[in-house]
Formats: structure tokens, sequence, C-alpha cells
């Protein structure tokens, strides 16, 4: 076998079942977390992990439905104002720049509260916020609409958590594109000193009625005050498990099964002579790359057990790893059922995210089975995860920022490792072939989506397989 290929890339019991005024029983909808708009505002000094938390939050929120968008009040800044100069635009009394500071944080705000008017569920307000005056602008212009908001500020003392902030993130901000390293450094350095003139921490006495989280030296402890509502919660407890650790997470299916090699859906078979092939393949590369406190963690189902039964490494089984429960139609190919539940096989194309297999599971469903699981790998370091089809694309698209209709139809290809590292404000994904072939079970969306249509139509984009 020659060496891997790597790519990189930046970045019931029958078919009559019941129908309600052309509403399939078995399609699934959102659950409705949100009876009002929220807003999240970002408080803290520059350099303290504001946008960093913000993008995280919003990528979470997202991921279990909940419309989230950022509204960064820097890119506000930088749109509105000619190239930047130097750390003097941030001086507390350069008051021609505070005026342009302020319109410039006048209307991010604006636009996110329209953006709220327009359906949104969850504005997140990114900016430093660190004066009483400040958040109170931002307090009066939300509770006129009776949104509900709160405040999350990101405390760091710690010297070389900042200095490092400032090296990986900052002086590769646009503000510094034409500006040396060093020189990057002194004058953000210096910017942050003008900020801390006049901040004023969110206070458990002074701001003993608002609702906030205070968050210390990227995760060492919290302070949390009035949680208000279902988004709250979910957002303290989200921010309460991520810790920013440099690691990475490999993401792999498991070796190709014998109903895979038949083009069956679900089920619990033993892996095909080429999935073994690939299970032993993994085991050298997992030898070879020698990675630093791996933990691998699998399904319940045996043909990732299989997969993982070579490895060196500690191994956990998570019952919520196993693949997206087909119900009625586990085990069948998609001839089979674009046969025997024609009207099923339709609706699912129609919207794939949302349906539900009768007494089966749907992706919405995946989602919130998976989120123990998302909430255990970002307080981990080095896992490699052995998984399914719909499982990994689930993670896939949490890691990645993908939305609903991108997630059921992201390519996870049998016998590849996907590599997946966090970086400043997004994540890095690599391709890892090791040259083991397998089936395909990708199957794309097909153009005719209609309950009426052919099973020619149905079947377009089935991929070949064993009979």
């Amino acid at each position: 076998m020659s060496g891997p290929l790597t790519r990189f890339y930046n970045h019931g019991e029958s078919n009559a079942y019941p129908q309600m005024n052309g509403f399939s029983l078995n399609t699934v909808t959102c659950p409705n977390f949100v009876t009002a708009p929220n807003v999240i505002v970002m408080v803290g000094l520059p350099a303290r992990g504001k946008t960093y938390i913000a993008k995280k939050m919003a990528r979470y929120l997202n991921w279990i439905g909940i419309s989230t968008k950022v509204f960064n009040n820097g890119e506000y800044r930088r749109h509105y104002t000619a190239e930047y100069e130097s750390h003097d635009f941030f001086r507390v009394d350069n008051d021609m720049a505070m005026n342009i500071r302020r319109q410039c944080a006048e209307a991010a705000l604006k636009d996110m509260l329209d953006w709220l008017e327009r359906g949104g569920n969850v504005g997140v307000f990114d900016a430093t916020n660190t004066t009483r005056d400040r958040r109170r602008m931002i307090l009066d212009s939300i509770n006129k609409l009776q949104y509900k908001i709160f405040f999350v500020e990101s405390v760091c003392e710690d010297p070389e958590i900042i200095e490092e902030n400032v090296k990986e993130v900052k002086v590769t901000s646009p503000d510094y594109k034409n500006m040396d390293k060093e020189e990057a450094i002194k004058d953000f350095l210096l910017r942050i000193q003008h900020y801390q003139t006049s901040y004023e921490p969110l206070s458990e006495n002074f701001d003993r009625q608002l609702s906030f989280i205070k968050i210390f030296n990227q995760g060492e402890r919290f302070l949390v005050n009035k949680i208000n509502g279902h988004i709250h919660s979910r957002v303290v407890y989200y921010l309460m498990n991520i810790k920013l650790l440099k690691r990475s997470l490999y993401l792999t299916r498991h070796g190709e099964s014998e109903l895979n090699v038949k083009g069956r859906i679900g089920g619990n078979s033993d892996l095909s002579e080429r999935g073994q092939n690939y299970a032993q393949a993994l085991a050298k590369f997992v030898e070879q790359e020698n990675i630093p406190n791996l933990k691998v963690w699998t399904s319940e189902l045996k043909r990732t057990q299989q997969t993982s039964e070579h490895i060196e490494a500690p191994k956990e089984c998570w019952k919520a790893l196993n693949e997206i429960n087909a119900g009625v139609c586990e085990e069948m190919t998609y001839e089979e059922i674009a046969v025997k539940y024609p009207e099923e096989f339709a609706l699912r194309d129609q919207n794939k995210y949302t349906y539900r297999y009768p007494k089966g599971e749907s992706y919405e469903d995946l989602v919130a089975r998976l989120e123990p699981v998302i909430m255990e790998l970002e307080r981990q370091k080095n896992v490699m995860v052995i998984a399914h089809q719909a499982v990994a694309r689930c993670l896939l698209a949490y890691f990645l920022d993908k939305n609903s209709e991108e997630l059921a139809y992201l390519k996870v290809p049998l016998h590849t490792i996907l590599k997946l590292t966090p970086v400043a404000y997004g994540c890095l994904i690599e391709e890892i072939n090791l040259n083991v072939e397998s089936v395909d079970t990708h199957r794309e969306r097909p153009k005719n989506i209609s309950r009426s249509r052919s099973i020619e139509a149905a079947l377009e984009t089935v991929p070949p397989h064993e009979e």
C-alpha cells in the first residue's frame, strides 16, 4: 500500500402513513426555543478572546437550530473609516475618533436589531463595551423593544494568555496588514492601555439587576448572575464547557461494512474484507503519527468497534455516536425504499434535515443526541472519533459552521480521516486518504423531489453497489 494522500482545505408498519393537510407526520420542525429575540453583548478589553467566544457561541446556537448572527463592531469601524494609522485613534481624549467609534457602534447595533426584527433569534453584539455609558446606551435601545439581553464579559489577567492572543490573532488583523509584526504588537498593547483608562467591569453590586456571566482567564472560573430564560441557560452551559486547548479531532467513519457493499443502510453488520484492511491501516496511521494523549471514541455498533480494535489507545464507547435510526427502513436499499415507500422517499429528499424516518430519527434528532458529545469534545485534547456517515456529518457541521441544508449532504467518504484543528476564528480541515478501496455511499439530492416522480428519477443519484 502506498503512502496516504493528503489534501488541505482552509476554511408505521406500512406505507400508509397518516397525512394532515399535506404535512407528513414524519417531518419534524425545530422546537421553538425562542419566545422573544435575545441579544448577547460582549464585554472586555481587547485581546481577551471576545470575538473567539462570540463566534463559537453563534456556531453552537446555529447548530442546535437557534438562528444567530454576530455583529462585530471592529468590522464596522474598518468599513466606515480610513486606513488604520495608529493606537492614537483609541485615545479617550481623541474626541473626533470617539465620535466615529460611537457612530460605528450605533450602526452595528441598528443592523443587529433590524436583523432580529426580520426573524433572527439571537444577535451577538461583539465589541469592547467597556464603559457603563456604552452599556447603558445598548440597554436603552434593547429595552424599548422588550428583547432579552445577556452580557458576556471576558476577563484576563494572565500576561502570557494576552501576549499569545495578540501575537496569534490581533497582529494579523486588517488593521496591521502594512505594519511590521513587532511594531504591530507595540501598537496594539498601547491600544489596550487606552481602553484600560476607562474600563468599568461588570459588577456584582452595581450591575446586580443585569443578566451576565464573567469568564476569568479563559475558563479558570466563572461568575454567573441572574440567568433569565432558556437561551441564557444554554449559553452558560456551553461557555462553561469550552476549553481553549491546542488539539486536533480525528474524525473517520468505520471501515466498509458488509451492508455498505450491498447498498443497505443502517443495521449492525461486520466489516467487509476491505473494511478490515482499513482498520489495519488506521492503526498503522495512529502509530506513525504518535499523537499525544490520544483517546478513541466509537459507537456501540460492531463496525466502529471492529475498526478501532487494532489501535493502541484508550477507547470509549458512546451510545450517542450510533448511526441515525432509519426506523422501518433499516437494512433496506434505496431502491427498496423507493418502491415500498415512494412518498416517504420523496419527503426525505424535500427536506432531508427535518425528515424523520417512520419509527426512526431525523438529522435534527441526531443533532440533539450529539450535543453531549460536542460538549465533551470541547473539553478534550486529541480524540479520534470512529463513527457513521450521518453522525460524522453532524459533527462536521458544528466544527465547520455549516447550516442545516449543507449538513445533510456533507461528503464524508469511507476510509478517509478528517483531521480538524481549531484555529483562531474557525477550524482547519485536513483530508487524509489511507488508500484502501471502498464503495461510495454518498447520495446527492436528486433534481426531481416531487412525490409523483418516477422511480427512475428518484434513484438517479443512488451510488452503485452489489445486488
